[in-house]
């Protein structure tokens, strides 16, 4: 079990040192900026959505600052939602959701629907750290929120 936390733990720190989705989007459909106010972490997250037949998240730019965690979780959201439907985005939520309220008694059939972002599963046994892990995916939720309260009217 050492190796496999060990594992998890380098999945962590590469998404934190390497960003992915770092950068704002200058054409975006809705933002979200999120504090944690028990740390202060925060972000500003902008998402685009690709309104051709299903709605589909078809790219997310943020940026901000925190803790590792708060910054691999970015991260790993990103490279987990960006191309799926909107669908889709809200059940892996709902599914991160549940892992990070799970004290670290996650399913592995349900954390493999994770992929990557199944290495924050320990983070659910320090509750004050599950808010780091939940602050983007708050972020990408308010900004999914916003773009579809601004969906573009249908020009003839």
């Amino acid at each position: 079990m050492a190796d496999l936390e060990q594992l998890y733990q380098q999945v962590i720190m590469d998404h934190a040192r390497m960003k992915h989705g770092a950068g704002l989007l200058a054409d975006h459909d809705g933002e979200s900026f999120q504090v944690n106010p028990t740390c202060g972490d925060q972000v500003r997250l902008r998402v685009k959505l690709d309104r051709t037949g299903v709605p589909t998240v078809s790219d997310i730019g943020w940026e901000g600052q925190g803790c590792s965690i708060s910054q691999a979780s970015l991260s790993l959201m990103h490279d987990l939602t960006e191309g799926h439907t909107l669908t889709e985005v809200e059940e892996l939520g709902e599914l991160f959701r549940e892992m990070m309220h799970s004290r670290g008694t996650f399913p592995d059939e349900k954390a493999d629907r994770l992929e990557d972002a199944s290495a924050l599963m320990g983070v659910a046994r320090f509750p004050a750290r599950v808010k780091c892990a939940l602050l983007g995916w708050m972020a990408l939720r308010g900004a999914l929120a916003q773009a579809l309260v601004n969906e573009p009217e249908d020009t003839p």
